[in-house]
């Protein structure tokens, strides 16, 4: 057993519920290894989490955090890919705000060339995320049109640039001038501010009135409608959040009358070995982009460990440009 500090909270609530607790992490299993952590990943899932709405899936850590950055310390049975001392970065499935976390070894990645830990810290589950809605259930290919709403957070940077990177033409939507200016900044094409104007006209304006092919949806709500007009025919959309609501009247006849599909997905419940499949995709494709920095994903803010509840702040005012990570360093 290893004595491990972490963040807590007994009823859900506000940020100011959390706090911090010191309690023993048992040893990696048998595909598992143990980290010790530099960095932890701020994500919209550890808000919902503390507001109790998203509970930790069965057998997981009810610890807040998903992904993190650090130096493996241990190793369970049957893992030969990694050994002691090995600084990873990796996805985790729950446990990341804690001095000390277990993760399956296949979902661990090498820290990049050139990171530190606090940038490695912003990769995983932004990629993951990214990777497996945007390249895997939406099929985005080099040569189309793709649709990002709220393409200043961190899903939307990484989705930007590695949309960008990989050939696609990328529109945003995002809630001001200036996180719009930031989004050009980072690849995209066209930035439309939601907040001044419908975004269906210009996108079918920036695309000759065809529309585009994909849309990463993490707004629901009212925008569902409007993706629907704003897709070409064919056209394929994918919710990975509802930050404008749960529910939404659907046009069901726009969407026959297009072809179009439509899917989603919540990462932190999938298989092992789907996440294991995304990582290895990763490393294959877009770890080469990092090193050959085409790709490089900013951080908004580093707050010191102590400092949780500030972090949860700074991500719920939804100011943030970039990645939020903690730092136990």
């Amino acid at each position: 057993m290893t004595l491990s500090t972490h963040v807590t909270f007994t009823l859900p609530g506000a940020a100011d519920v959390m706090s911090f607790s010191t309690s023993n992490i048992a040893p990696p299993l048998a595909g598992q290894v143990q980290i010790k952590v530099h960095a932890a990943g701020v994500n919209g899932p550890d808000i919902k989490q503390r507001m109790g709405a998203y509970p930790a899936p069965e057998g997981a850590s009810p610890i807040l955090g998903l992904e993190v950055s650090g130096e493996i310390c241990a190793i369970g049975e049957g893992v030969v890919q990694w050994q002691l001392g090995d600084k990873v970065c990796a996805l985790v499935p729950g446990g990341g705000y804690s001095e000390y976390v277990n993760t399956f070894a296949a979902h661990c990645l090498p820290i990049p060339q050139g990171l530190n830990f606090n940038q490695a810290a912003a990769l995983p589950e932004t990629l993951f995320t990214v990777w497996g809605n945007l390249f895997i259930r939406a099929g985005l290919k080099a040569g189309e049109t793709v649709l990002i709403h709220g393409g200043s957070g961190g899903i939307g940077t990484t989705a930007i640039q590695l949309a960008h990177a990989l050939g696609a033409d990328v529109i945003v939507t995002s809630g001001s001038d200036e996180k719009c200016q930031y989004c050009l900044a980072q690849g995209a094409r066209v930035a439309i501010n939601y907040n001044q104007q419908d975004f269906v006209e210009p996108v079918l304006a920036a695309t000759q009135g065809k529309g585009v092919n994909v849309v990463l949806d993490m707004a629901g709500g009212d925008f569902i409608n409007q993706n629907l007009k704003a897709l070409a025919m064919d056209g394929r959309m994918v919710s990975v959040a509802m930050q404008r609501g749960a529910q939404a009247q659907v046009d069901v006849f726009r969407i026959m009358a297009k072809r179009i599909t439509w899917t989603g997905s919540t990462l932190r419940p999938q298989s092992v070995a789907a996440k294991a499949e995304i990582a290895q995709a990763l490393l294959s494709t877009v770890w080469p982009l990092i090193a050959m920095q085409k790709i490089s994903l900013p951080l908004d803010s580093v707050y010191p460990f102590e400092e949780v509840v500030a972090a949860h702040v700074r991500m719920e005012s939804g100011q943030h440009k970039g990645k939020i990570v903690l730092s136990l360093d």
